[in-house]
């Protein structure tokens, strides 16, 4: 590990060099590339400068301690502070091997959140509204910035499905955790009998594809007008702005129609399935490349079932922590920052681990 962080000393030290060459004033491109990867190193590289002093004052208590003419008042106050550097350099260890982690090139990326009824009917639909709710409400705890790209309801008012884009900092490194089977335990309004029923959720989170990460050849396009509608079916538009675009090379269809205008709609939908698009190619990469998939949280599969909340009981439960929290109305107000963390962790545990099994 040593080895690794002085290589990357070196290389912010080059990068910083690079910044001050006379040469790259005529290419603000790469100054703003070499800018950014300097930034990147920066925490790692500040981080391991202070290991390198703790190493230097655990050497210095050391020899204070082994020296036979050092007072004992001297020796004891060594002894003092070697204890607390140990503990000291235990601590930045643990955190130099986060920071030594491959980052995930999406991590800054904003996303589309896709949240889709699944079994239970009208029930499901229902709690795809509270889980929009859910997302929302920790958008707005975030301060970042929510725009409704597409909707479809339910006959009795609930999604059955709804696609928005977020935006803000480091949006998909808390909500990739997100992707999969919702499921939910509780008596539906309609059940008179007071039996629980269960429904799922499905929610998948896109990061958002630049024009430059996916070329759309349009040759490859099918392009459809037709009149939008609103809830209960019934058409909100008789005139035909509501836009449906097909990738005929990968069968995605995107859907688009909360937008007045044709050209806003074929806007979002083409942000839509780029992103999509993406989504595919680096699941088919992943598939390729990862010899162990439980090295990850989850799979990340639409199928999987990753958390169940349950109204009689009050608690929701993540299925890849075996994490339950008697927290439910917190958490579906938006309060998913203990989940979240606790994903983040056993993550980055997972990756330490596989990291010191490879070397």
């Amino acid at each position: 590990m040593l080895q690794e962080l002085e290589n990357i000393k070196e290389k912010y030290r080059q990068l910083t060099l690079s910044l001050s060459d006379p040469a790259l004033i005529s290419d603000p491109q790469k100054i703003k590339r070499i800018a950014k990867e300097r930034v990147d190193l920066e925490p790692l590289v500040k981080r391991y400068e202070d290991y390198q002093k703790v190493l230097k004052d655990i050497e210095e208590s050391q020899e204070i301690l082994e020296d036979p003419n050092s007072e004992s008042e001297l020796k004891k106050l060594a002894e003092t502070e070697l204890e607390e550097l140990q503990q000291k350099k235990g601590e930045i260890e643990e955190e130099l091997k986060i920071l030594l982690l491959p980052k995930d090139p999406n991590d800054e990326k904003d996303v589309f959140l896709e949240i889709r009824a699944g079994a239970g009917g009208d029930e499901a639909s229902l709690f795809a509204q509270d889980l929009f709710r859910m997302y929302s409400r920790f958008v707005e705890k975030k301060r970042w910035k929510i725009e409704v790209m597409n909707t479809s309801y339910s006959p009795i008012g609930g999604f059955k499905e709804i696609i928005v884009n977020i935006r803000g900092d480091k949006v998909y490194s808390l909500l990739k955790y997100e992707s999969g089977v919702h499921r939910v335990q509780r008596v539906p309004q309609t059940e008179t009998s007071g039996r629980i029923h269960t429904s799922t959720v499905t929610v998948a989170v896109l990061p958002e594809a630049d024009e430059i990460d996916v070329k759309l050849d349009p040759k490859d396009l099918k392009i459809e007008a037709f009149g939008a509608s609103g809830p209960g079916g019934q058409n909100v538009n008789r005139n035909y702005t509501a836009i449906r675009v097909t990738h005929e090379a990968s069968g995605f269809v995107v859907n688009c129609q909360d937008e007045k205008s044709q050209h806003r709609n074929k806007e979002k939908a083409l942000r839509i399935l780029r992103s999509r698009l993406l989504d595919s190619a680096q699941r088919e990469q992943d598939a390729q490349i990862a010899q162990d998939r439980k090295s990850q949280v989850g799979t990340g599969e639409r199928s999987e079932k990753i958390r169940t909340y349950n109204f009689p009981q009050s608690r929701v439960t993540d299925h890849r922590l075996n994490l339950t929290l008697h927290k439910l109305e917190s958490i579906l107000d938006g309060g998913l920052e203990e989940v979240i963390d606790g994903l983040i962790l056993h993550s980055q545990e997972r990756q330490i681990e596989t990291r010191a099994n490879s070397t």
